[in-house]
């Protein structure tokens, strides 16, 4: 697959959808870092073990937030709104900007269809995207590390 060329930036603007926010194909569950289980215990004034046993569960050894709503949102989202945002999880922070959407075919046909941020905006530069891109794919590697 050819990758995206993003040099010259990407008009990106969440537009407050929040089809970001439910599962969706391949796009289900989110991991979370100890960094992410961390700051969201502290975020929710909570005790870790607390935290994990109420939002998480695991797949595969892996910590995830747990999906409880029939309809597949987070269940952080009311009204279409973050009730968490200021501590939300990594991959929510760097989201559209992961590696595996960063191919044109995807870009273009999977990520422009499904959020309507894509192309609205002002241009987000190169040294963003590629630092987003970096921020997930060195959090996701911290994950996979922290299996126990």
């Amino acid at each position: 697959m050819k990758d995206m060329d993003y040099s010259k930036g990407i008009k990106f603007k969440c537009q407050g959808s929040a089809n970001c926010c439910v599962s969706r194909s391949s796009y289900g569950y989110v991991f979370l870092s100890q960094k992410d289980i961390n700051q969201l215990s502290k975020f929710l004034k909570l005790e870790i073990n607390d935290f994990l046993k109420v939002y998480c569960e695991k797949t595969n050894e892996l910590t995830h937030l747990k999906e409880i709503k029939k309809n597949r949102d987070c269940l952080f989202l009311e009204n279409k709104r973050c009730t968490v945002y200021k501590g939300r999880p990594t991959q929510c922070r760097t989201w559209p900007f992961w590696e595996e959407n960063m191919n044109a075919k995807v870009w273009n046909k999977n990520m422009a269809t499904f959020c309507p941020g894509i192309g609205k905006g002002k241009v987000i530069k190169r040294n963003t995207i590629t630092k987003k891109i970096r921020e997930d794919k060195l959090n996701e590697e911290k994950i996979l590390k922290e299996i126990v």
